[in-house]
């Protein structure tokens, strides 16, 4: 018997993981140590539950079934060894949390690694000298230039057949007690929460009629020109080649879809940067950048009392949906890091407990980028001005005024006007916490100085 264990893969199409024959038992695993991290609330457990029934029901239509624990990693392993599994097969991930789970379950069963989630593996792309790219544009060429059919391939179901399990049960393992509960999320202490992801045939149905203007379009706010396939992408409800195929597809039929195509590289390229420098989920690259622990101006950029309404609209959609624009992500985090010159690892932890598409590569390597400490980053001594960025992106405020209702009622001159906000009372709405043009020039000081200790 073979262990399948299904993972950011939650599909059953083109998944390499059903390619694999003989007896198998499909499993997913409720980490333990992972929920025990998040809020009992947490949006992302009621999709990924969602998302699990779901792929149990597909699998019993083709007579195998999904086996679901909640429990740590290693001790659902340890339970399953006295099935006498011939090895554990499972799609690899490459943060540290991740290693040095695989690392555990590999010394409990022979473990074998396939490669799923991006479209290439990490060793294929690499320099000369046989060492990683750290330019995003060298990494891109070298890609399209290896880009080959075995990176479309479809893989199909193989000759498999159901073990004799007990599917129709949460297991519960704790300390080696094993308790059989009903199988809904209430049994791992989740409350379900409503969440709106937008269905997938209904985004792949769109993407065409955004593609020729994606290059442009994407970064304004207010236009709903994004793909809004990252979620699917993190948890495998979207398989990667089955993204490219269909990209192929729309090429033929005269689509435009190289800029879309070079922000899915760009998602491997962070993963690649994790899986050979793993030291980066949390310190710098370069650059000795350490930011100032400032709680009173963390609170605020959580609370989304900073005064500067991008800002506050970002983080509030965030807060109340899972979601921010990714323009909008790049201005928080250069606010957040360059003018309250605050550490980016308490950037990179906000985001992580609400980003509904919170993919730890993306995450922590765009954090890095932002604040200019990592691979291929932002110059440290580039920092954005969010109010002009407001001017360029959202130029209407629609989005603005969307998520800040105190001033839905303001003029767009007024909103994007930092003297006017720091000059005014708004009812509801606080003073910017800080100066834009003073915080700049602070930050470049305090960035010269780390430079020359």
């Amino acid at each position: 018997m073979k262990i399948l264990w299904f993972r950011r893969d939650l599909r059953v199409e083109d998944n390499p993981l059903l390619s694999v024959e003989g007896v198998v038992l499909p499993i997913f695993v409720f980490d333990a140590d992972i929920l025990q991290t998040l809020d009992l609330s947490d949006r992302r457990v009621s999709f990924i539950f969602d998302s699990v029934m779901k792929l149990k029901r597909k699998l019993k239509s083709m007579g195998l079934d999904l086996a679901v624990f909640f429990a740590k990693p290693k001790e659902v392993f340890s339970y399953l060894s006295q099935f006498s599994p011939t090895e554990v097969v499972a799609s690899g991930d490459y943060d540290s949390y991740a290693v040095q789970r695989d690392m555990e379950v590999s010394q409990i069963l022979p473990f074998r690694y396939i490669y799923d989630t991006y479209i290439f593996e990490p060793e294929e792309i690499l320099k000369s000298d046989g060492t990683p790219y750290v330019v995003f544009s060298a990494f891109y060429n070298k890609a399209k230039e290896i880009f080959a059919a075995k990176h479309l391939q479809e893989h199909h179901r193989g000759e498999n057949y159901m073990f004799q399990f007990n599917c129709d049960k949460l297991y519960h393992l704790s300390e080696s007690n094993l308790f059989l509960m009903q199988l809904v999320i209430e049994s791992f202490g989740f409350r379900r929460v409503s969440y709106e992801i937008e269905p997938l045939d209904a985004l792949l149905d769109e993407l065409p009629k955004k593609l020729n203007g994606y290059e442009h379009d994407r970064d304004f706010v207010s236009l709903d020109a994004t793909s809004h396939l990252s979620v699917h992408l993190r948890f495998g409800t979207l398989g990667i080649r089955e993204l490219l195929r269909f990209l192929i597809m729309c090429m033929k039929e005269g689509i435009e879809t190289e800029a879309f195509f070079r922000q899915l590289v760009f998602r491997d390229f962070y993963a690649y940067l994790l899986y050979h420098f793993p030291y980066l989920e949390w310190e710098n690259f370069r650059y000795p950048f350490k930011g100032i622990e400032d709680e009173k101006r963390y609170r605020g950029f959580c609370e989304a009392r900073t005064g500067v309404p991008l800002v506050d609209a970002g983080v509030r959609e965030l807060i109340a949906t899972g979601k921010m624009h990714n323009r909008v992500r790049m201005v928080c985090a250069s606010f957040f890091t360059k003018d309250l010159l605050l550490p980016w690892q308490w950037g990179e932890k906000f985001f992580a407990k609400h980003l509904f598409d919170y993919d730890a590569a993306s995450n922590i390597l765009s954090w890095q980028w932002s604040s200019g400490t990592g691979v291929d980053p932002q110059p440290y001594f580039r920092i954005f001005n969010p109010y002009l960025q407001a001017k360029k992106f959202d130029s209407d405020a629609l989005y603005i005024k969307r998520w800040i209702k105190e001033l839905e009622n303001f003029d767009v001159k007024d909103i994007n006007n930092e003297d006017f906000l720091l000059q005014t009372n708004i009812k509801g709405y606080p003073r910017p916490l800080v100066e834009h043009k003073k915080a700049s020039m602070e930050a470049k000081n305090y960035f010269d100085e780390c430079l020359k200790s």
